[in-house]
C-alpha cells in the first residue's frame, strides 16, 4: 500500500538505534509541548472551518441569498492560494500577528473549503422530505435546519473536519512565517539542521499516531449518524427565505472572503506590480503552467481512482479490513510534505529505480499525500445512497461490479466530483514533496515560485502564484455546474 510507504520509512529511521532512542525522544517535556501546540492549533482551525463551512454550504446551498452562484464559486478560491503565500502576505502588512493567532487564521482561511465544499454537494442530494414533514409537525425552519438538514450531512462535514486537522497538522508554510513552533516546523529543523535524523522520524511517529487517533474518532463522531432507507424525493429543496438576515449573511461572507482571499490577492497585486520591473520569462510561466496541468490532472485521477473502492468499502462495511484500510489512507495527509517525499525517494531508489526523478513517481506521491481529499468525500457520497437500491440492482441479475458503475457512482458523483476537486487543487499548490520528487529540468508553478521567493525576487514569483489562483477556478466551475445543473433542472432555473 503506497499509502503506509512513509510510515515504514519513518519506523526503520526511528528504531534504527534502538527503541530506548526512540521512547526517548517521545516522552522528553519538548516533545509533549509539541504536541500540546500543534493540537490545539489543530482543534481551533478545525471548529472554525466546521463552523465557516458548513454556514457558507448552507447559505449557497439551500436559500435564498442573493448572487449565490457567485459566491459559490469564490468560496473554492482559497484552496489555490498557498499557505505559505498567505503567511507573508499577512506577517509582512501586520507583524503583531505573529505566533498562534497567526497561524490559526492563515490555515482557517486556506482549509475552510474542504469543509464547504463536499458540504455544498451532499446539501444538493440531500431528500427535502424530512425537512418537510419536520416543518409539517410544527418545527421552526430553524430548529428544522440544525436538528434535520445539518443531520443529514453531518458525516459529509465530519469528514472535512478530519481533512482540516491533518492538514493543519502538516502544514509548514504557516507555521513557519508565523514563527509558531508546531511539529512540522521541529520536523523541518532537524532534517535540516542535524546529522541525526532519527528525532525527524520520531516527530514523524508521533504524527502518526496522532492521525490514527483523529480517523477514529471522527469515525466515533458520526457513528450516530442518520442513515437513508428509502430513495426519496429525486427534487431539490425550496430555498429558504433569508428576509431581514440577507444583509448578516452577505456580511458574513463578505468578511470570510476579504480574510481568505481579498488580503492574499492585494499582496499578489502588489507583486504583479513590481513584477513590471523585473525581466518576467514568459516561455517558463507557460512549460511550469502546462506541467502543473498535466500532474495534477493525473494525481487527481490517480488519487480518485484509488479512493472509489476505499471510500465504499469504509461506507459499506464495518470490518476491521475496512477501518484499518480508511484509517491507512488518511495517515499520508497528516505528515510534511518532505516526509513523504524523502520516504518515496528512499523506496524508489530501491524498488522502482526507472521511475525514480520521472512523472510517475510524482504522480505516486501526491496520491500518498491526498488520497483522504476524495476518500472522505466518496464515502459520504456513497453512504447516503439508499441499501434498497443495491438490493433492488442485485435482484435484476446485477453483481456487485456492475451495481457499483451503473448505480452507486452515478448517484455518488456530486461526492466523487468534489474529491477529485480537493485532490486537483491541493496538488497544484503543493510544494515539499513536489520539490524532493519533480522530474530534473521540470517546475509546477508552486515549485518555481518558491525558487524566487527564497531569493526574495517576488516580482518574478507574483505570475505564477497569480496562475495558480486562476487555476483554482477549474475544478470549482466543474463542481458549481454540477450542483447547479441538478437545481437549475429541478426549479425552472430560479436563483
Amino acid at each position: 500500500m503506497f499509502a503506509l510507504a512513509p510510515v515504514a520509512h519513518l519506523v526503520m529511521r526511528a528504531f534504527a538505534d534502538g527503541p530506548d532512542r526512540v521512547w526517548s525522544l517521545v516522552f522528553r517535556q519538548r516533545t509533549l509541548d509539541l504536541v500540546w501546540r500543534s493540537g490545539i492549533l489543530a482543534l481551533t482551525v478545525t471548529v472554525a472551518c466546521l463552523v465557516i463551512g458548513v454556514t457558507a454550504a448552507w447559505l449557497t446551498a439551500r436559500t435564498d441569498l442573493p448572487g449565490r452562484r457567485w459566491f459559490a464559486l469564490a468560496l473554492s478560491v482559497p484552496l489555490a492560494i498557498p499557505s505559505y503565500v498567505s503567511g507573508f502576505v499577512y506577517i509582512a502588512q501586520f507583524p503583531g500577528l505573529a505566533g498562534f493567532a497567526g497561524a490559526a487564521l492563515v490555515l482557517t482561511a486556506a482549509s475552510f473549503p474542504y469543509v464547504y465544499l463536499p458540504v455544498s454537494a451532499a446539501l444538493a442530494s440531500v431528500d427535502p422530505g424530512l425537512e418537510e414533514v419536520a416543518r409539517t409537525l410544527g418545527r421552526s425552519r430553524l430548529r428544522t435546519t440544525l436538528t434535520v438538514t445539518l443531520r443529514q450531512v453531518w458525516p459529509t462535514a465530519a469528514a472535512g473536519g478530519l481533512l482540516v486537522a491533518l492538514y493543519t497538522l502538516s502544514d509548514f508554510g504557516a507555521v513557519a512565517l508565523m514563527r509558531y513552533e508546531a511539529f512540522t516546523l521541529a520536523i523541518y529543523g532537524s532534517y535540516r539542521g542535524l546529522l541525526d535524523r532519527t528525532p525527524a522520524a520520531v516527530f514523524g511517529l508521533v504524527l502518526v499516531v496522532l492521525a490514527v487517533a483523529l480517523t477514529v474518532s471522527e469515525r466515533r463522531v458520526r457513528r450516530g449518524a442518520t442513515a437513508r432507507v428509502g430513495s426519496g424525493a429525486p427534487r431539490a429543496a425550496a430555498a429558504v427565505p433569508l428576509g431581514g438576515q440577507r444583509w448578516t449573511a452577505l456580511t458574513f461572507l463578505a468578511v470570510v472572503l476579504v480574510v481568505s482571499v481579498g488580503v492574499p490577492l492585494a499582496g499578489l497585486a502588489r507583486w504583479l506590480w513590481f513584477s513590471q520591473q523585473a525581466a518576467i520569462d514568459w516561455a517558463g510561466i507557460w512549460t511550469a503552467t502546462t506541467y502543473t496541468l498535466w500532474v495534477a490532472a493525473l494525481g487527481a485521477l490517480l488519487t480518485t481512482a484509488l479512493a472509489l473502492p476505499v471510500g465504499t468499502l469504509a461506507a459499506r462495511s464495518t470490518s476491521p479490513v475496512a477501518r484499518f484500510t480508511e484509517s491507512a489512507s488518511y495517515v499520508g495527509f497528516a505528515l510534511p510534505g518532505i516526509t513523504v517525499g524523502l520516504a518515496l525517494v528512499f523506496f524508489g531508489i530501491r524498488l522502482l529505480p526507472q521511475w525514480y526523478q520521472h512523472t510517475p513517481m510524482l504522480v505516486i506521491g501526491y496520491a500518498v499525500l491526498f488520497l483522504p481529499l476524495a476518500v472522505g468525500s466518496i464515502r459520504a457520497a456513497v453512504a447516503s445512497i439508499p441499501l434498497g437500491l443495491e438490493d433492488a440492482s442485485a435482484t435484476l441479475g446485477s453483481g456487485r461490479l456492475r451495481t457499483g458503475v451503473r448505480v452507486m457512482i452515478p448517484l455518488a458523483a456530486p461526492g466523487v466530483v468534489a474529491g477529485a476537486a480537493l485532490a486537483f487543487l491541493t496538488i497544484a499548490k503543493e510544494l515539499p514533496a513536489t520539490l524532493l520528487l519533480v522530474p530534473i529540468g521540470e517546475d509546477t508553478l508552486a515549485s518555481r515560485m518558491w525558487k524566487y521567493t527564497e531569493t526574495l525576487e517576488y516580482g518574478s514569483a507574483a505570475p505564477y502564484a497569480a496562475i495558480l489562483v486562476l487555476i483554482a477556478a477549474l475544478p470549482s466551475l466543474v463542481l458549481g455546474r454540477l450542483l447547479r445543473g441538478r437545481v437549475d433542472a429541478e426549479s425552472g432555473g430560479e436563483e
